[in-house]
């Protein structure tokens, strides 16, 4: 490790304290918000995986590197110039889209000095690590209103159909379904974003970890989607049977009701992991065909 202590590197690490003192007032305007603030626990593990992709690439990444002074100093003003925006001249952002705006310029800044020590070249060798912690940026409140639209609608869709494989009476109104003895409605809190969240970062970091082929990367992660929601219709039945059936106190209290995202993910992840699985297997096949295995 001694090979790596070198004057740019201990700037670079200083550079990192700095940035990570910038983020301290943007994560804490984002967790002392009441407003979708669950819907971000899984950012401060962001910075431990960017960190690990980026260990796992140091042989690359931190020995002779070169400047690059023109695209990392545009970089670290944009940031800074955004930071302050964001502190002093639009008070009237929400807590979530101010948080967002302040986080992305801290990073902003962070890549710049990347870039700005070690250059452009090594910035495409982590390019990966670096972009990963796009994850860390609060999703703008409109950009997130449409997306929690989107698993609503797909949601409602997914839960009417297994109703009817069921062979449960069902009249739909929208996001509301009228069954024998309730009446249930789809709502922002059943969309499942945090869940569909962590399924999407798990997809990509698996792509990254198992598979080579870019397509197949893509693939893994577009197949998120509709695990996504199929996973919220069936949670949305099994609560719904469960009310009708057994007691109505579990679509309004218990662990399944409040807590219950979780034990509705596990079977997704397992269903990821089956497409990750027959994604690596023809691209172990299609090696051995071609000779480069």
């Amino acid at each position: 490790m001694i090979k790596y202590v070198n004057k740019r590197n201990i700037i670079f690490l200083f550079w990192t304290l700095v940035a990570a003192l910038m983020m301290y007032m943007p994560l804490r305007i984002l967790f002392s918000s009441t407003v979708r603030r669950d819907y971000y626990s899984h950012i401060l593990l962001i910075p431990l995986v960017s960190g690990y992709f980026m260990y796992l690439r140091r042989k690359q990444i931190f020995p002779d590197s070169g400047n690059s002074y023109g695209s990392g100093m545009t970089l670290v003003m944009v940031g800074i110039l955004l930071y302050f925006y964001g502190i002093t001249l639009n008070p009237g952002l929400n807590q979530n889209d101010r948080s967002s705006l302040l986080i992305f310029s801290v990073l902003v800044f962070w890549v710049g000095g990347f870039i700005l020590l070690h250059g452009t070249r090594k910035f495409r060798i982590a390019t990966f690590p670096l972009l990963f912690l796009a994850f860390m940026i609060p999703i703008p409140s409109m950009v997130m209103d449409k997306i929690i639209y989107f698993l609503q609608v797909e949601s409602t869709e997914v839960a009417y159909l297994l109703f009817g494989l069921t062979g449960v009476p069902v009249l739909r109104e929208g996001f509301v379904m009228h069954l024998p003895g309730i009446s249930i409605e789809v709502a922002e809190q059943c969309s499942g974003i945090r869940s569909s969240l962590a399924l999407l970062i798990t997809g990509i970091v698996a792509a990254q970890f198992f598979l080579q082929s870019s397509w197949k990367n893509l693939i893994l992660i577009f197949s998120v989607i509709p695990l996504a929601v199929l996973k919220n219709g069936i949670r949305v039945v099994t609560l719904s049977l469960l009310g009708i059936y057994v007691d109505q106190r579990f679509l309004t209290e218990g662990f399944l009701h409040r807590s219950g995202g979780f034990v509705f993910f596990i079977p997704s992840l397992v269903l990821l992991g089956l497409i990750l699985w027959l994604l690596k297997r023809t691209e172990k096949t299609g090696c051995r065909g071609s000779g480069l295995q």
